[in-house]
């Protein structure tokens, strides 16, 4: 243990944000909110009144702290009692209190004065949402400390500070366990100590407290290898099937399926084919699963029964392996026993495997074994060989990172569009002195994470919300002037940490190990200054030299602040040495991104322009990302230019100056000022503007006053607008107006030049057509990394279309720009949820361009009148002319007479069809269907268990008019995109073999009937086709009597439609009430739409690094 430097002054704190005689508590504004967490089926699975927060505090904040963050008992109260953490301020203070008593325990600071200041600065910075650390922090820290909370131990250690022992805790809370990042090793032994199956038991303490681990698997040999016994192994595969199913059981504290479990192998490893192909076959195993009727979400049966769910898969690639791919040459695979070449393998076939793999399932990843270890501060100490689940944590097997994110936002001026470095580099030094007194007040799952932690004492700050502050600034994310501030951000931040590690140094001592590493360690130092000065000659010991901060594209002030960090890092390194082997990484931010109000995570770009704010009292309103507006600004708009760009993509969210549909021709056409207040009311989270125009939100005495029956405005495929005489036309330009695009491309004055500033993760609304290129996100990366201790966690997300060799592009240039990891998703590569229509819809629109341009092309008749013969028109020329007149016409009589002429078309008296009986909520239904010869539905009957029930015989004329409908021709496809997703009571969960959760009766109907008769598939949630019996093979009877029988008079001449052929259906636009969350949940799943519910409150989640966030209830599906 080195010796401290008695010397030296210990640290020294000024006030930054803090005043004297003035409490940090005292600073901020509060509110007292009410905190409601609900299931999918609405249930509420969490309240809390009176949670009081600071007011700039958002709602989702609110109730992350609400829900995981406070303490739930053995809090003291006022009245002698225990009970709960009701405040932010409790919380603040406990994790605040513990660092600094700790730190004063120890000697950190100089005087109770520089304690005192300590403290404040981190209760304001908390509280100001400026910095924050990872859960584990929030969830353990100053419980004993603060509120004397004692428990039985549970299995951990730690090494004592006064005289370097280790030791086993006798307490589950005096030393909180705050490390969120976990590195296991694993020895080639069944049951002793360190071998496979303590293993399990290792991980099952870090699972339970939420944290994540990774593990390098290389070590254990391959199958066929002997054993010592005589034997031969059964393989490494199958230790691996074990480990998933232990993890599957777990999961990371209680909540996680995936992400909090790293399996990484050596890519000489005998088995590496069946690694890098085994979650590919898994993937197999599913879709057959699916097709047999197994349930597809993520914790249905057919992801349960298959194995590789319950981690994230990297496959370790050294520089060499690159050599031999371009020589197009054999890669040896080598036993574990003896290092002898067990097979060879075409480096270019294996290549193939791993990005097809990527293609096919988003595992593997990538990890560039060589470039790691060139930046390895301690390879005294052995090779880094594995990284935590999120891969930005990569040290020594069997050690831990605890981590903290900084806010940029919080430190960037939009008045004059600065940074302010002073008050940025202040938090970093003052958040890396928490991050070590966290490393001695910690205990740990194991001996030798506990001992090799306190040796070499690895922190992990990082930083969140780069792309929201550039888009602020009116940079393009995917520019060169973006990644010159990345890359002098990321400098600023990791040179002052370890400035600040050295300053510790010089009076506490250097870690253990910084002796045996010491020039090791300097020449990584020197070359992360290299890379400020970006001296491309000054690297030592690296293959792949990184990049450097381009002065031409980065502020001058910062590049300037960038390279003195490094210099002083450096320097005073050099003199005193260094008290942490590592000190930065860029963690995902999940949670502790959303309790700061982060826009983005780490140094990921924005994912949508618009954006659903929770309000406290609940629901949701509509609002553009903040980004926009002050973006525009710094683009030089005018304020009226920005309202209308804004108002663009968010909507006005009122009638007022609204094309067409507004205020004056509403009140025309009989409504009144107050029935018009109610619509107002409505458009704050209105996707589109036929959602508030419906009879919940006018009543049915409005709408009976205008002359509406209740058959119209009951049938949910009734158009409000439409029925009124507005042209489809009319109702998209006011659509526009009111609900807005959900994207700025096509915004009135804004300059094509300006686009790029606005590009998002995803593509923006219905009409976006922009989005970040893969390689964007890489070369950001790329720019942060070479500042960095560890690596960064960040998923480089692709559309669906993407290609095997894109993916093996982005691998590829990754190594390239010196990336230490890369981690690809294709949207849409799990089977666990179908994509979204909105690509579909693109389609759709695109083939009509394409069809009107093949029109168009054709040699244009000659410009004189023409008489047709009718007699000569095909009933397909007839029909195209009565719809497209039909279409442009406002009069419904018109229509319902051109109804009365079409046949309907009788069913056979002995027909085929289908009954299914199903449970809605506990409510028992039968569906019952009459078919045509052809297997076309011609009638519907629907049935209630509830004998005489008002709702019962509501359906069955409902029935009978969808029946009527069908006969007549309209397209089942009609009714079902009308009808779908419409909620009311009865909803939840459905006893049913296709379809398992619904919005309502109708709903259900016509998701069966749209499965059944379309091949909907995307409506079910278990995919199989029972068997049909009694088919009724019997010829159609003409007179045959049907529901609703009546016998139309018809003319001599009859148009009788065929079926119309599935590609070309054309289906209604949809106006449902899908306001408040279910417009949040569209939102998100047009954006990411093959992203896992949320296991919490089952709403969609979006990706955060190589996990999810629930931006509902904060819910964190990974490790941090």
């Amino acid at each position: 243990m080195p010796k401290k430097n008695q010397t030296s002054p210990s640290l020294q704190f000024s006030r930054q944000f803090t005043k004297d005689g003035v409490s940090p508590f005292d600073m901020f504004e509060y509110d007292y909110r009410t905190s409601v967490i609900k299931d999918p089926s609405g249930k509420v699975v969490f309240q809390m009144d009176n949670v009081e927060v600071p007011k700039q505090w958002s709602q989702i904040a609110t109730d992350i702290l609400a829900q995981k963050y406070f303490r739930k008992a053995g809090v003291p109260q006022a009245d002698g009692t225990s009970g709960r953490e009701t405040t932010v301020k409790q919380v603040a203070h406990r994790m605040a209190h513990c660092w600094r008593i700790w730190g004063e325990q120890y000697g950190y600071f100089a005087s109770e004065n520089d304690a005192q200041v300590f403290y404040d600065e981190l209760v304001y910075s908390i509280l100001n949402q400026a910095c924050v650390p990872n859960s584990p922090q929030w969830f353990n820290t100053g419980l004993h400390a603060v509120y004397g909370i004692t428990g039985k131990p549970q299995g951990h250690y730690y090494v004592d500070a006064v005289d370097g022992q280790l030791k086993k805790s006798n307490n589950a809370y005096e030393r909180p366990q705050p490390h969120a990042c976990f590195i296991l090793s694993v020895d080639d032994d069944l049951v002793n100590d360190g071998g496979i199956m303590d293993l399990w038991v290792r991980e099952a303490r870090i699972f339970k407290y939420g944290s994540g681990v990774g593990t390098n698997f290389s070590n254990i040999r391959g199958e066929g290898e002997k054993l010592s016994g005589g034997g031969t192994s059964s393989g490494l595969m199958s230790f691996l099937k074990i480990g998933d199913r232990a993890a599957g059981a777990i999961k990371s504290g209680g909540t996680t399926r995936r992400a909090a479990k790293m399996v990484c192998l050596d890519l000489d490893h005998p088995e590496i084919e069946q690694f890098v192909n085994w979650k590919v076959e898994e993937e197999n195993k599913v879709a057959a699963l699916i097709a047999a009727g197994y349930a597809s979400d993520y914790e249905g049966e057919a992801y349960r029964t298959v194995s590789g769910q319950n981690s994230n898969n990297s496959v370790r690639i050294p520089n060499e392996f690159f050599k031999v791919l371009d020589a197009d040459g054999d890669w040896e695979l080598k036993a574990r026993s003896d290092g002898r070449v067990m097979k060879t393998v075409k480096a270019r076939k294996l290549w193939k495997d791993i990005t097809y793999a990527a293609w096919k399932c988003a595992d593997p990843g990538t990890q560039y074994d060589t470039t790691i270890n060139e930046w390895h501060t301690c390879p005294e100490g052995g090779a880094i060989r594995a990284s935590n689940p999120c891969s930005e944590y990569m040290f020594l097997d069997n050690t831990a990172c605890n981590l903290a994110s900084v806010n940029l936002r919080r430190f960037f001026t939009e008045a004059d569009n600065s940074f302010d470095v002073k008050g940025f580099e202040y938090t970093c030094r003052l958040w890396t002195v928490v991050l070590e007194v966290s490393v001695l007040m910690a205990q740990f799952p194991s001996k030798e994470v506990a001992q090799l932690s306190y040796d070499y004492r690895t922190l992990g700050l990082g930083y969140a919300n780069l792309g929201s502050m550039l888009m602020v600034s009116g940079i393009p994310y995917d520019s060169e002037q973006a990644r010159g501030i990345a890359g002098a951000i990321t400098a600023i931040m990791t040179g002052v940490a370890y400035k600040t590690s050295a300053e510790m140094a010089s009076f506490l001592g250097t870690f253990d190990k910084y002796e045996e590493n010491k020039k090791h360690m300097l020449r990584v130092m020197h070359n992360h200054r290299a890379a400020a000065y970006d001296a491309q000659d000054a690297y030592e010991g690296l293959q792949i030299k990184p990049q450097g901060i381009n002065a031409k594209y980065c502020p001058d002030y910062l590049l300037k602040a960038a390279t003195k960090a490094w210099d002083d890092a450096v320097q005073l390194g050099e003199k005193y040495g260094y008290r942490n082997a590592q000190t930065t990484v860029i963690a995902p931010t999940g949670t502790i991104g959303l309790v700061m109000d982060c826009d983005t995570t780490g140094v990921e770009p924005d994912f949508a322009l618009v954006k659903f704010k929770k309000l406290s009292g609940g629901g949701y309103f509509k609002i553009i990302n903040q980004s926009v507006p002050a973006a525009l600004r710094n683009l030089k708009y005018t304020e009226s230019q920005i309202e209308e760009i804004v108002n663009y993509a968010k909507g006005h969210a009122t009638l007022n100056g609204a094309p067409y549909i507004n205020t004056t021709t509403l009140l025309a056409k009989g409504f009144t000022q107050d029935e018009l207040e109610r619509v107002e009311a409505s458009l704050g989270s209105a996707f589109e503007i036929g959602f508030v125009f419906n009879v919940f939100t006018f009543g049915e005495a409005t709408l009976q006053r205008l002359g509406f029956k209740a058959e119209q405005y009951h049938d949910f495929s009734w158009n409000l607008l439409e029925a009124l005489g507005f042209t489809d036309d009319q109702i998209e330009a006011a659509n526009i107006y009111v609900c807005g695009t959900m994207t700025v491309e096509g915004a009135p004055y804004l300059k094509d030049e300006h686009l790029p500033v606005f590009d998002c993760a995803n593509k923006c609304g219905q009409k976006g057509e922009r989005f970040i290129h893969a390689h964007g996100h890489i070369r950001m990366m790329g720019a942060a990394q070479p500042f960095l201790s560890g690596a960064i966690s960040k998923t480089i997300n692709l559309p669906h279309e993407a290609s095997i060799e894109e993916i093996a592009d982005c691998y590829r240039l990754s190594w390239e720009l010196g990336l230490k990891a890369n981690a690809l998703y294709r949207d849409g590569s799990k089977l666990s949820q179908p994509l979204s229509n909105k690509s579909d819809k693109k389609k759709k629109s695109a083939d009509e361009k394409e069809e009107t341009a093949a029109v168009a092309e054709q040699p244009a008749a000659i410009d004189q009148p023409q008489i047709v013969d009718m007699s000569k028109l095909t009933i397909d020329d007839l029909l195209e002319e009565v719809s497209k007149r039909v279409q442009s016409s406002p009069d419904t009589i018109l229509k319902g007479k051109l109804a009365k002429i079409v046949e309907r078309k009788t069913l056979p008296a002995k027909r085929r069809g289908f009954t299914q009986k199903a449970k809605i909520n506990g409510q028992a239904l039968f569906l019952r269907t009459g078919e045509y010869n052809d297997g076309t539905v011609g009638e519907i009957f629907i049935d209630m268990a509830k004998e005489g029930a008002t709702v019962r015989s509501m359906l069955n004329c409902f029935a009978i008019s969808i029946s009527i409908g069908l006969q007549y021709g309209v397209p089942l496809e009609e009714f079902v995109e009308k009808f779908v997703f419409t909620r009311f009571e009865p909803s939840g969960m459905v006893d049913h073999p296709n379809i398992k959760t619904t919005t309502s009766i109708i709903d259900f109907i016509f998701r069966s009937l749209a499965y059944e008769y379309l091949g909907r598939t995307d409506l079910v949630h278990v995919l199989d086709k029972p068997e049909v019996e009694n088919l009724g093979d019997e010829p159609w009877v003409q007179g045959s009597p049907t529901i609703g029988d009546r016998k139309p008079e018809l003319s001599e001449v009859r148009v009788i439609g065929g079926a119309s052929p599935a590609g070309n259906v054309q289906p209604a636009k949809s106006y449902r009430g899908n306001t408040g969350m279910d417009a949040v949940t569209a939102a998100a799943k047009s954006m990411q739409s093959d992203a896992p519910a949320c296991n919490t409150c089952g709403h969609i989640t979006i990706r955060s690094g190589t996990c999810y966030k629930c931006l509902n209830c904060g819910n964190s599906m990974g490790c941090s």
